[in-house]
């Protein structure tokens, strides 16, 4: 039986990690110019901002400089603030769950409040909402959702989540959480559903209408012990 959904924000409430990663190569790229940083921004998909910049200091041998993850926080919550848009459909199936829903992020809590409002869902989510800042280790380690469960004072195995990175899928499943791959935004490569159901995933939603029924499913108990 599911109690309780949790949303990620980046690519499940709103399209934003097109921009996001716009922001961080351009930054990028200004701040090194003799570097290619195309593949590496590529790759970013589900990382907190502050480890993909360590492992980009130590791949690249780079010196970042001071406050460099603050000024590409501020520009991505600039350009995301001025630009982003809802995930089409997702007010409306948000809407339709009958469940109370809850906001889990990697991202800034600053930035995940302007996203939500921006998405016309601050209503839905209220005060709802969990950032990594929160606690001592992001996704994949379990640590926010946790937190989250226990700020909201519902068992994990009582959760459902809706995640479209593999990063943020491991860390609710760690956390003994039921999850939804949702591959809908606009940021997802080619062939990524197929990845997912290579790893065991089954339960992977292209369209945001989908969700209402998925969920329904989870309250009446039809995912059994099956995760994901």
């Amino acid at each position: 039986m599911i109690d309780h959904l949790i949303c990620d924000c980046d690519g499940v409430l709103v399209d934003s990690e097109v921009i996001a990663d716009h922001v961080i190569f351009e930054t990028l790229s200004r701040t090194f110019p003799g570097v290619d940083f195309r593949a590496a921004v590529a790759g970013a998909f589900g990382q907190q901002t502050s480890r993909f910049l360590a492992d980009l200091a130590s791949r690249f041998d780079l010196t970042m400089p001071e406050n460099f993850l603050d000024i590409i926080d501020h520009n991505c919550e600039v350009a995301i603030a001025e630009s982003v848009s809802p995930i089409n459909g997702v007010r409306d199936a948000l809407r339709r769950v009958t469940l109370p829903a809850a906001v889990v992020s990697n991202s800034r809590l600053t930035r995940v409040h302007a996203s939500v409002r921006r998405a016309g869902l601050d209503t839905i989510f209220g005060e709802r909402v969990f950032s990594a800042e929160m606690v001592a280790r992001p996704k994949p380690y379990p640590d926010v959702y946790l937190h989250a469960a226990r700020t909201l004072g519902v068992e994990p195995s009582r959760c459902l989540v809706v995640e479209d990175s593999i990063s943020g899928l491991n860390a609710a499943r760690a956390a003994g959480m039921k999850t939804i791959a949702f591959v809908g935004a606009s940021h997802i490569p080619s062939g990524y559903a197929d990845v997912l159901r290579e790893m065991g995933i089954t339960r992977i939603m292209e369209h945001m209408d989908e969700l209402p029924a998925l969920v329904e499913a989870g309250v009446r108990g039809e995912f059994g012990d099956v995760q994901s």
